[in-house]
């Protein structure tokens, strides 16, 4: 995690194109097998016949692997290219759940918005997805004192991300995916272990 503050937008560009949360997240929900079919083959052209003894099945049962969690993985929603665009609906958000108003949310958040939580072992009732505007509006109204904290950061190299460390260590990150000039998912990691390996030094105050 990078803070905001000391990105040029050329660099911010060019981190922009890397893994972000959001991607991160959709990788977590495949199977182990799924996973590593996947990321051998599309991310390192390793050829199925290879990666069959790594899995344990045939080379035709590794290349079904990787595309069903190739499917997933371009079913995730691809943000807005303007990044400045980016960080304003996430900035009104923040704004918006500041203030508690309700009607802001609503037309800042695609109607089928996504939210999916991960608290991990540590927080299991941090674990959740929940769909929908409204829902996901009620829920950011619940967390008021979140938005009021919040620190505007890079997430992974994505724009759009925020970090709440209310005791100088992350207790959440969150990515917003903005598409259309609306939030169209939010990923939120609490999980403390994950957070545990992100660079705290370059938290933004």
């Amino acid at each position: 995690m990078t803070p905001e503050a000391g990105i040029g937008p050329e660099q911010e560009a060019l981190l922009g194109e890397s893994v972000g949360l959001a991607l991160l997240v959709v990788l977590d929900t495949l199977t182990p097998a799924e996973r590593v079919a996947f990321v051998l083959h599309d991310v390192f052209g390793v050829p199925f016949d290879d990666i069959a003894p790594i899995v344990g099945r045939s080379s035709a049962a590794a290349r079904q692997l990787a595309s069903r969690a190739r499917r997933r993985v371009q079913g995730a929603p691809v943000p807005d290219t303007d990044l400045d665009g980016q960080w304003a609906v996430v900035d009104a958000f923040l704004a918006a759940s500041r203030d508690g108003d309700f009607e802001r949310l609503m037309s800042l958040l695609d109607p089928d918005v996504v939210l999916r939580s991960d608290g991990g072992a540590a927080r299991p009732d941090l674990v959740s997805s929940i769909r929908g505007a409204e829902t996901v509006a009620t829920q950011a109204m619940a967390f008021r004192r979140f938005a009021e904290t919040a620190t505007r950061a890079l997430v992974n190299g994505v724009p759009g991300g925020v970090a709440w460390a209310p005791d100088g260590r992350p207790f959440a990150v969150i990515s917003a995916t903005v598409a259309g000039g609306r939030i169209v998912s939010m990923d939120v990691l609490a999980d403390p272990d994950r957070l545990a390996r992100l660079d705290l030094d370059l938290l933004a105050d």
